[in-house]
């Protein structure tokens, strides 16, 4: 008998057996990019019905948020609680959770940083820094975590729920600012009392940019290996696409459910932290910042992939550090750059609808099943 061995494939075949893999992976590339490219588009058209620039108005974006290393160290500034509060979306997501209230999380995770952090005075910086990260976290947790309860075990839709509850969260924050932890010497913006100088978060070594950057970065990797290299992440996956399925299969669904919403939640409520520790030196209402509602888009721009968050974090930071500037130059509110983050919102929402459409895209195109 001869044997018979198969010979590696040469020509049209190796190149469909090479572009079949890269053409399935590139669907969560390719269709995010046309639909930010698609809501630019849509966003130069409004501008041009105001008489303003496209343009002018892009070339303004570059040069403020990417421009210089001042322009650079203000967006990388924005960029820390951004990538946080996209966390508190993109961990819930991969449960088929659509969790939109961080804005809570991150008021309320200041609130606990601001009244926690004055009674840690004289205690070393690296116990109290310590001390008002895991508060800030644990009220986010607390309060996200709470979605997660009442979506499995009362069936109350979690959009809707941290929706309602960001605002609710909102105004606990401006009654406990101006009320019970409203420190007296602050007159014109109520706000906590101020917090020591040791427990202000510094900067990174080199860099006009605090050590909240270095902490969403580490914690959008740590979220990537929990979703993607974990048995948990895996229940979670296999939860997100079929709930019955998993549980059939004995997967404790309900404590998946609470522990991913907490886990999001104390990322926001970290981002709080941050903001208190390294920004305001107490909580206040500039707090409620839209930080939360960014991060949604963020999280929807990167399919809740936690290592596709940090790029999108950093372009949608820049788009914010831009607004004072096309403010002042183009005559415009700054709240055009808010504009322009919904008709991208609309886009990506309208691409949804093209994931596993395309053709070209297909198994089946490139010769494989």
């Amino acid at each position: 008998m001869t044997d018979v061995t198969s010979s590696p494939l040469t020509g049209a075949g190796a190149l469909q057996v090479w572009l079949g893999p890269v053409a399935r992976r590139s669907e969560a590339v390719v269709i995010p990019l046309a639909a930010l490219l698609a809501g630019f588009v849509a966003f130069s058209l409004f501008l041009l019905l105001l008489g303003k620039s496209p343009v002018e108005f892009f070339a303004l974006v570059y040069k403020a948020g990417f421009g210089t290393a001042f322009s650079w160290q203000n967006t990388l500034s924005r960029t820390a609680p951004l990538l946080l509060a996209a966390l508190c979306v993109a961990l819930p997501a991969r449960l088929g959770l659509v969790v939109i209230g961080g804005e809570g999380a991150i008021v309320l995770g200041g609130v606990a940083t601001g009244a926690v952090g004055v009674a840690l005075a004289g205690w070393p910086a690296w116990l109290g820094l310590s001390i008002m990260a895991a508060a800030g976290a644990l009220a986010g947790a607390l309060w996200i975590g709470a979605v997660g309860a009442l979506r499995y075990w009362r069936g109350v839709n979690e959009t809707i729920a941290s929706l309602l509850m960001a605002y609710i969260a909102i105004a606990l924050m401006n009654h406990l600012v101006e009320g019970p932890l409203r420190d007296p010497e602050s007159l014109n913006k109520p706000s906590t009392a101020p917090l020591p100088d040791a427990l202000r978060v510094g900067d990174i070594p080199g860099w006009d940019v605090h050590w909240g950057l270095a902490a969403g970065v580490v914690l959008c990797i740590l979220a990537w290996v929990l979703i993607d290299r974990t048995t948990w992440g895996f229940a979670a996956r296999i939860a997100g696409a079929n709930i019955r399925a998993a549980q059939v299969q004995g997967l404790p669904v309900g404590w998946l459910i609470v522990g991913f919403t907490a886990l999001g939640g104390a990322c926001a409520g970290l981002a709080g932290m941050f903001e208190v520790s390294a920004i305001h030196g107490s909580a206040n209402a500039s707090l409620a910042s839209g930080y939360g509602f960014t991060g949604i888009l963020i999280a929807f721009l990167a399919r809740h992939n936690p290592l596709a968050i940090i790029p999108v974090a950093v372009l949608l930071a820049g788009f914010e550090a831009s607004s004072g500037l096309i403010q002042r130059r183009m005559d415009l509110p700054d709240a055009t750059v808010l504009v322009l983050q919904g008709f991208v919102f609309i886009a990506i929402l309208m691409a949804d609808t093209l994931y596993g459409r395309l053709r070209i895209f297909a198994p089946e195109r490139w010769g494989q099943r």
